[in-house]
């Protein structure tokens, strides 16, 4: 009888798996990896290009909000992609976009993960074409933003003289 009735838990235990949806851990949205066991909010802030307030506003509108990205379909998970890529579809806000007032264009446009290395990288090499304050700190590795340099931004440069230099300096001048 109390086999009977193990077997019978069992097999309720094998449907419920059966069931239940599984949620897939690692999703692939936008070029990157991102993993299905945070929400919607968190987790697209994986990707680059998209910042916390971008994040927040995405996540609003699609409604997924607190949604973990693991649990959404395929069509959702395009439509998120989507809202990322083209965000001017589903009227999110221009003072929320990574370029706004575009040297060439003079639009404010969104870029997200490789469109947006590439036109980072384009936007310094020119730079450094034209041979300007930016473009020139920039070949030189040194701050562009007007940071100071005096205690930071050293490291792997020779700077100074060490100790050991300076006691053989002594050395000598002593002899």
């Amino acid at each position: 009888m109390e086999k009977e009735v193990k077997e019978k838990g069992e097999h309720k235990e094998e449907e419920k798996t059966k069931t239940e949806k599984k949620v897939q851990n690692i999703i692939r949205l936008g070029e990157t990896n991102l993993d299905g066991t945070r929400s919607v909010k968190s987790a697209i802030l994986g990707v680059k290009g998209v910042s916390f307030s971008f994040a927040k506003a995405v996540a609003k509108i699609s409604g997924f909000g607190d949604k973990k990205v693991g649990d959404l379909s395929e069509d959702e998970l395009k439509k998120l992609e989507d809202m990322i890529n083209h965000p001017e579809k589903y009227q999110i806000p221009s003072w929320l976009y990574n370029r706004r007032k575009d040297p060439e264009t003079g639009e404010d446009k969104h870029m997200s993960v490789s469109q947006l290395e590439l036109t980072e990288k384009l936007d310094t090499g020119k730079e450094k074409k034209l041979k300007s304050y930016r473009g020139v700190r920039h070949i030189m590795n040194l701050p562009v933003r007007g940071q100071r340099t005096r205690g930071s931004f050293r490291k792997g440069k020779v700077v100074g003289v060490s100790k050991k230099a300076r006691a053989q300096q002594a050395a000598k001048s002593g002899k």
